[in-house]
């Protein structure tokens, strides 16, 4: 009678069932299981990234590229149609005499005074002279104000003794500061000079401060963590954090300089110091001449809405991009 015999592996394993074979059989399906849940991990990733985009995209304002006409219309148009407007209410005013003729003129009167002067070759001279003295003040007082600034906003000391001194700066119409500037420096670009600043200077600071005082306290332990500390602190963690309120404080600093210049040079009036538009601005009250009168103001009035919208409009909406504020398309 035939015996069956049944031959066990080591440790009583069954044929062919060894460890190595064990392992082999367990290497593929542990493999598998792992690249199931890297796979998973990787599409929650993916999905929890698609979802924060698509949030981000939903909380930011797109500006969509549309065809250059179209973009022209969209801005130029209604600035356009806000000047006919007043151009229209002005000449209706003309020509119901609201004002006698001498002392309200017609805007064809008041483009024919710019056009003499233009012809006579002065126009632009009168512009380059205040545009450069205001230019050259206000950076003067961009970096006085921001030195000032940061001392305050760091320093608990002199925020408490100089803080509301700043405010009242600020309030303080410059044409005040004009008498005393003539009798420190008499009639010269000194005292120009010294008018713009203190008209500038409060209020760049002042933005400086509030700028500073609405950084989160975790951006500033992050730069001291990583080493930020110092002048390097200032430059790569403070300003930048800061720069919202900062950039708001250097348009209102150019504000006050502008016109603290125009009420410096309207009392301010000497043949050595040359003719800005403020002193073009007395001379035509001098010679009661109305048409003169305007256009200097309107001269006034174009170079500050000039500044604004080629220099600090693109710098507002560079900074608001590069927070994702405002997002380009």
């Amino acid at each position: 009678m035939a015996s069956t015999e049944t031959t066990t592996g080591p440790a009583g394993n069954p044929p062919g069932d060894t460890p190595d074979a064990t392992a082999a059989t367990a290497a593929p399906t542990a493999a598998g299981a792992a690249a199931t849940t890297a796979g998973g991990a990787e599409r929650d990733g993916t999905d929890l990234a698609g979802l924060e985009a698509g949030l981000d995209a939903l909380e930011s304002s797109v500006a969509a590229r549309q065809p250059w006409l179209r973009t022209l219309a969209s801005k130029a148009l209604p600035p356009v149609i806000a000047v006919v407007i007043v151009l229209v209410l002005w000449q209706l005013a003309y020509h119901f005499e609201v004002k006698p003729h001498y002392l309200l003129p017609s805007p064809v009167e008041v483009a024919r005074s710019l056009q003499e002067k233009w012809l006579e070759g002065t126009l632009l001279g009168y512009v380059w002279t205040s545009l450069s003295r205001g230019a050259l003040g206000f950076l003067a007082s961009v970096v006085l104000g921001t030195v000032l600034g940061l001392i305050v906003a760091r320093v608990k000391a002199v925020r408490a003794a100089i803080g509301p001194i700043l405010s009242g700066l600020q309030s303080l119409p410059s044409v005040a500061w004009v008498p005393a500037a003539i009798i420190w420096f008499g009639l010269s670009d000194a005292t120009i000079y010294a008018v713009v600043l203190l008209g500038a200077v409060p209020s760049i600071a002042n933005g400086l401060v509030a700028g500073v005082d609405q950084i989160s306290p975790l951006y500033l332990r992050a730069g001291r963590t990583i080493g930020a500390t110092g002048v390097a602190g200032v430059r790569h963690v403070l300003l930048p954090a800061a720069l919202p309120g900062y950039i708001a404080g250097l348009k209102q600093g150019w504000a006050f300089s502008w016109r603290s210049l125009m009420a410096a040079e309207l009392i301010v009036n000497a043949p050595d110091l040359g003719t800005g538009l403020g002193q073009l601005l007395e001379q035509g009250r001098e010679f009661q001449d109305m048409p003169w009168v305007l256009s200097a103001i309107l001269l006034i009035l174009v170079v500050g809405i000039g500044i604004e919208l080629l220099v600090f409009a693109p710098l507002e909406r560079r900074v608001l991009r590069s927070r994702g504020l405002l997002v380009k398309s």
